[in-house]
């Protein structure tokens, strides 16, 4: 799963932007959480989310396979 500097530019675009960004203090955010929050996309129009990816296919031991991810 590969994603581009403008997934990750466009995250911090959204943060810096966001009047209620004291919402997220003390949080460790992926650009993948905010995407779903924020709306953005990456080049593709996809958004890629992995470490949605480490937790369900990874860590849970199965097979690799992006679909669903990007």
């Amino acid at each position: 799963m590969v994603l581009t500097p403008r997934y990750v530019g466009r995250a911090v675009a959204h943060l810096a932007s966001d009047p209620d960004v004291a919402r997220w203090n003390g949080r460790s955010l992926s650009s993948g959480q905010l995407a779903n929050v924020y709306g953005f996309t990456d080049l593709d129009g996809s958004q890629p989310d992995a470490f949605r990816y480490i937790w369900e296919v990874q860590e849970a031991g199965k097979p690799a396979d992006v679909t669903g991810y990007r």
